[in-house]
């Protein structure tokens, strides 16, 4: 089973090398990493052609006009053909074992949501410029959400379709499943509710369950200042219909992306 690991980022690119440095040392790599750009700067792109010596990395960027998640998103997996795709965000440190993990825990029929614990935004800065490191912030008591920074001998694993804990900068899913409900809705463009929830509901809908994992697929967030939210209530309407609808595949998605690419 070959693996994408998809990489959300939008201006970070201190964050996203902490996090290629993390993946580069991990027990083992994904086969291809996507950098899904939201319209950042050079730096980003410059990043990206320094780690494209050391990892298969390409960068995948659209022009800022404001938070498109779910579109670049799109248009990252329109350019992937491997099997399984892991999402991740560049400001989550993943454990040593995140992709193997990932990778083991996948099964036909369900997708992946890991967890996540968190760097308080008062230690980030040291963080990025190696003042100090995960090991230290744990040892400390610093992380917040302790429990889930844990690897456990066995994983423990909840089977459900709540949409308790849905997250999408720890998940992982079938590129089949994420092109038959036609990936992320474009239309929600703002941060918070719906980019995330609205897909994992659709897969829900599609016939799919969740294995909800804890001490598995293991990042570290690092903590930042809220956007704004005066979307959020838009957003939660269409979330809501879309649960309530049984909706599969959303109107505005990877179909769209593929449409323009091979004009």
């Amino acid at each position: 089973m070959k693996v994408s690991l998809i990489i959300s980022t939008f201006n970070s690119a201190l964050k996203l090398r902490k996090v290629l440095e993390h993946i580069q040392s991990g027990s083992i790599l994904p086969d291809e990493v996507i950098i899904s750009d939201d319209g950042s700067n050079d730096e980003t792109l410059e990043l990206v052609m320094e780690w494209a010596r050391k990892i298969p990395i390409k960068h995948v960027w659209h022009e800022d006009k404001g938070f498109r998640k779910c579109k670049i998103l799109n248009i990252s997996l329109n350019s992937t053909n491997y099997e399984y795709v892991i999402f991740l965000d560049g400001d989550c440190i993943p454990h040593n074992s995140f992709v193997a993990d990932h990778k083991n825990l996948a099964q036909r029929g369900f997708f992946i949501q890991g967890r996540r614990c968190f760097v308080p935004e008062k230690e980030v800065s040291k963080f990025i410029n190696n003042k100090t490191s995960i090991r230290k912030l744990f040892l400390s008591g610093k992380l917040s959400g302790y429990f889930k920074s844990l690897r456990f001998p066995k994983p423990i694993i909840k089977i459900n379709r709540s949409q308790r804990g849905l997250i999408g900068c720890n998940w992982s899913a079938w590129l089949e499943d994420l092109v038959e409900v036609n990936g992320f809705d474009q239309d929600y463009e703002g941060w918070g509710i719906g980019e995330d929830s609205d897909i994992c509901s659709r897969l829900y809908n599609l016939g799919r369950e969740r294995k909800f994992v804890y001490g598995r697929a293991i990042v570290y967030h690092l903590n930042h200042p809220e956007l704004p939210k005066s979307h959020h209530l838009d957003s939660q309407k269409k979330l809501s219909n879309v649960i309530q609808s049984g909706k599969i595949r959303c109107d505005n998605g990877i179909k769209k992306i593929k449409e323009s690419h091979d004009r």
